[in-house]
């Protein structure tokens, strides 16, 4: 019983995605498969488990229970030589829990690039949406599925599906809506529509001749005031910048808003399109700006008052690198504010009164002493009453200025040795263009501890600015050494993590896909926290962060352990 309800499951879901694969066949790019006849020069990788066919075709998995003493499983595509930016869709399923990644890999290159990943269990079919961007060198899609343990845990891939185009583009005539989705409302909601079934809209932009489809709200449904509709496209999944374009068609009658936002990762929304002109005659094309240097969504959003709002139809959404406007500029590189002094100290200064207080040092380490915090025998800069000619001191390091309206994500590293109060010891302060400290941001207030210590704030002013570290010792008594390095300014927020470099992991949340061999040596690797067990042994700390201080997150580093001692 329960295998056949499995089965009938398994077909009314392959039913409802069987559309799509109808519709868009032409159109797909070498590399598609709909695995439903074979794998189309897909195949898993020998060195670990094995994806395998479902025998009722259409449907490609691998299950906990057929992986023997492997935690995963890698399909590898053909080569692909497609040039053009494009975007690859996956119609996925994680059931029981479990993991499903999107590598790419370059032929000229030895690392595997991570470009997506989703972790959490779901009872349909999901659909993931990935930008390819531009590429001259051959290179090949590699999906590595990870079931959790235990019985009745499986990855499943139902269809792989690339197409010419950025992931954000649409034009509706598939019935997947290219990933954009619908936030469900008892009342309103965004439906594909066309002339044969919706006879009160016009016709479709594209086509011109009403066989097209396009997306559209009704508010003949709405019961309640500001009744709101959303629909969400896919999160970007690499850096975009250029013109967002799109057809809309309203009828207001008493009353909705349309509009269009962006949101990032942590929710946060931000506006930036509201139309002018309340009715439109036909289908009216719109320009915006969008510039997005971390992973964002666009979310159209209509709000009614009543129940004869009116309706609001899209269509053709579509995108260009190029702005919509010559004379816009591109996103600012905030890198410039960067610095590990290891060649100086970059775009930072001191003020002319204080110029004896900040010194860049190098120390060799030692059992009692460590080195910087970038390879450990670098530069970095210290301030430290040894190197002043008075028994207190102020000291303020000036960064380079930034433009205002971003938000920055500024991150460094800080070294504290035997100071008997922390109080402004180190105090971060934005200045703005007339040197004039607007707001103080961030302050120690830790206990010293010899190892270096990662600090994160985001800000976000309206003006021209800049970041000024000061440290103020008013006795000599009082004061040890202080110690910053490693100052780095991106944009974004600093919670929105980066995607890792390949073959870089800072062991915080597992392993990142490295594995040991667990048969043929007499040690582990062993995922620790904090000091080694024995003294005089290991590091003080991790070297990612030294040690928590802001969250409950435990940092972690590796260190070997014979298994026989």
């Amino acid at each position: 019983m329960y295998k056949r309800t499995v089965t009938m499951s398994r077909l009314c879901l392959s039913l409802r995605v069987l559309l799509l694969c109808v519709c868009v066949r032409a159109r797909q790019l070498p590399g598609s498969c709909s695995f439903e006849l074979d794998t189309c020069g897909y195949s898993s990788d020998p060195n670990y488990g094995s994806w395998t066919v479902n025998k009722e075709g259409h449907l490609i998995s691998v299950d906990s229970s057929l992986l023997d003493e492997q935690e995963q499983a890698i399909l590898v595509s053909p080569i692909l030589d497609e040039q053009d930016w494009s975007c690859v869709r996956l119609v996925y399923q994680i059931s029981g829990g479990g993991s499903l990644q999107l590598y790419l890999r370059l032929a000229s290159d030895n690392f595997d690039y991570l470009l997506w990943t989703a972790n959490k269990a779901s009872d349909s079919w999901l659909i993931a949406s990935v930008d390819l961007p531009n590429n001259a060198i051959p290179y090949q899609i590699l999906l590595e599925g990870r079931p959790a343990g235990g019985l009745g845990k499986s990855v499943a891939i139902f269809e792989i599906h690339i197409v010419n185009g950025y992931c954000i583009e649409c034009d509706f005539e598939e019935h997947h809506m290219c990933g954009y989705s619908n936030s469900w409302n008892p009342n309103v909601n965004w439906y594909v529509g066309g002339v044969a079934t919706e006879s009160n809209l016009f016709g479709n932009n594209t086509t011109n001749n009403y066989r097209g489809h396009f997306v559209y709200v009704d508010s003949v449904y709405s019961k309640h005031f500001q009744e709101v509709a959303k629909l969400t496209s896919p999160m970007t999944t690499v850096p975009m910048e250029g013109c967002l374009s799109f057809y809309f068609h309203r009828k207001q009658e008493r009353g909705n808003i349309f509009s269009v936002f962006t949101r990032d990762q942590l929710g946060v929304f931000e506006e930036i399109w509201r139309p002018e002109v309340i009715v439109t005659a036909g289908w009216t094309l719109v320009y915006i700006e969008i510039k997005a240097p971390h992973p964002l969504q666009v979310v159209f959003e209509v709000a009614f008052n009543s129940a004869r709002g009116g309706y609001v139809a899209i269509d053709d959404i579509s995108f260009s690198p190029e702005f919509c406007q010559t004379d816009t500029e591109s996103t600012f590189d905030p890198a410039i504010a960067n610095c590990d002094f290891d060649n100086g100290l970059c775009l930072y200064y001191q003020e002319k009164a204080e110029s004896k207080v900040w010194s860049r040092v190098s120390i060799k380490p030692n059992t009692y002493r460590i080195g910087d915090h970038t390879t450990g025998t670098g530069y970095f800069l210290l301030a430290n009453t040894g190197f002043t000619s008075i028994p207190g001191y102020v000291g303020r390091l000036h960064g380079p200025f930034l433009p205002g309206n971003h938000k920055y994500c500024l991150r460094f590293y800080y070294l504290l040795n035997e100071f008997r109060k922390v109080d402004s010891t180190l105090v971060l302060y934005i200045y703005d263009e007339n040197n004039v400290a607007q707001e103080k941001v961030w302050s120690l207030s830790d206990t010293p501890r010899a190892v270096w210590t990662v600090v994160e704030i985001t800000y976000m002013k309206p003006m021209l600015s800049k970041i000024v570290f000061a440290t103020i010792c008013n006795n000599f008594w009082e004061c040890g050494s202080l110690a910053i390095d490693d100052i780095t300014v991106s944009l974004g927020d600093c919670k929105i993590t980066a995607g890792s470099v390949p073959g870089q992991c800072n062991f915080e949340s597992g392993v990142c896909g490295y594995i040991q061999d667990k048969k043929g040596d007499n040690a582990d690797w062993l995922r620790m926290r904090g000091h080694t067990p024995t003294s005089l042994t290991g590091p003080r700390g991790d070297h990612s962060t030294g040690v928590t201080l802001y969250t409950s997150r435990h940092h972690s580093c590796i260190q070997v352990t014979k298994l026989d001692c």
